[in-house]
């Protein structure tokens, strides 16, 4: 896969439409859900952004909205939901009664802080301290658990489709990470969406920025997330088949499964009695990771944090990188696998384009570092 710029693309115009192509850009009217277009379109909806597949199916929706008649707990949107299989089955589950702040596939650290550093420069007292910072907590997983999660937001500032053709769409999302409504991080993802082998393939990059240094403790839990259906039989297996290791309590993060290239959930819906589930596939270019995947939760969960701690800072952002195997059906083993080697081959950087730097690409924003850590002695 070629990543590239955002970039005008006259022929779409004029095969979508007007309201289409403006919806695929990320603004204006959409063109009617459902259409079959034959190639991937991004639909605005009141809630966020709908990916169509060429056949006018719903691949998935990014919600930028955060709902109030679910009973989610969590004060974010900013996570897919529903992500569907090729047939149309519901996957994913967003605020489950028992994990309310739960949403679908979503990104957020739990046990976390940054370290805000602190201005001596208007200090006239000569013995003032050299160099000091303040400790803003906070929750973005939305527990609550260990830190703060309220006026812990993750906001939206865009969705947008960059490429998009009869086999695969690409996706650019931006978002700023907000502790009471002071910006300090930002998050950009790309996720690139095709159909291969009967199942939908989701490679989801996430780039993280911090504005001040991040740190994440050791928890169990915490990062990326597959929140699935609970309500049904289901499973966990890996390449080696069903799995039937003890589960994980969050209090002992090293309780955690151990690393795997992939964990798969499969469950029968209670509903209508169909199976399908969904693989989550680790890259090497992560953080060492376990997995947090207690059958009582029904989710995914690969945590960079099992191990130990992690600081980010301002000047080296974090990319993380998962793909998600979507399948009707029992998971096919020999077929994921095989995906999996193939993810876990590729190297290149999505966030660097051809016309543009991630750098390019941050809104303008100035922080201490560049300010008040110079003048430090």
């Amino acid at each position: 896969m070629q990543f590239r710029a955002p970039h005008v693309i006259a022929e779409l115009g004029a095969i979508l439409g007007v309201g289409a192509f403006l919806a695929m850009a990320g603004g204006g009217p959409a063109s009617a859900q459902g259409a079959v277009t034959g190639i991937y379109s991004l639909v605005s909806v009141p809630s966020g952004m709908e990916l169509h597949a060429p056949d006018g199916k719903v691949v998935l929706e990014y919600v930028t909205v955060r709902p109030e008649n679910i009973g989610l707990t969590a004060p974010s949107a900013a996570y897919f939901d529903p992500v569907n299989t090729p047939s149309g089955e519901r996957v994913t589950n967003a605020a489950p009664n028992d994990h309310p702040h739960h949403r679908g596939i979503f990104f957020g650290f739990m046990n976390s802080e940054f370290h805000v550093p602190n201005d001596y420069s208007s200090n006239a007292t000569p013995t003032h301290p050299a160099k000091g910072y303040t400790v803003e907590r906070g929750d973005f997983w939305a527990w609550g658990g260990y830190a703060p999660r309220e006026g812990r937001v993750i906001q939206n500032r865009s969705v947008k489709l960059i490429e998009t053709d009869a086999d695969h769409a690409q996706i650019e999302i931006q978002n700023d990470w907000l502790i009471d409504n002071r910006k300090m991080l930002d998050e950009t993802d790309e996720a690139v969406v095709s159909e291969r082998d009967g199942m939908y393939v989701l490679d989801l990059y996430y780039r993280v920025a911090p504005v001040y240094d991040y740190e994440i403790l050791q928890s169990g839990f915490g990062g990326f997330d597959f929140q699935a259906q609970k309500y049904g039989d289901s499973y966990f297996s890996s390449a080696a088949g069903k799995v039937t290791l003890p589960d994980p309590h969050y209090s002992y993060p090293l309780t955690d499964w151990p690393p795997e290239p992939w964990y798969d959930f499969t469950i029968k819906l209670q509903s209508d009695g169909k199976t399908v589930g969904a693989a989550v596939i680790d890259h090497p270019m992560n953080p060492a990771s376990m997995w947090h995947n207690a059958r009582y939760l029904w989710m995914l969960a690969p945590c960079i944090t099992a191990l130990g701690p992690l600081t980010i800072t301002p000047d080296a952002p974090l990319t993380l990188r998962y793909r998600v195997v979507v399948h009707d059906g029992a998971p096919q083993t020999d077929t994921i696998q095989k995906l999996a080697e193939e993810w876990r081959g590729m190297n290149e950087d999505p966030f660097v384009h051809p016309t543009k730097t991630y750098s390019d690409m941050l809104p303008p924003h100035t922080s201490y570092y560049d300010t008040v850590v110079p003048q430090i002695p």
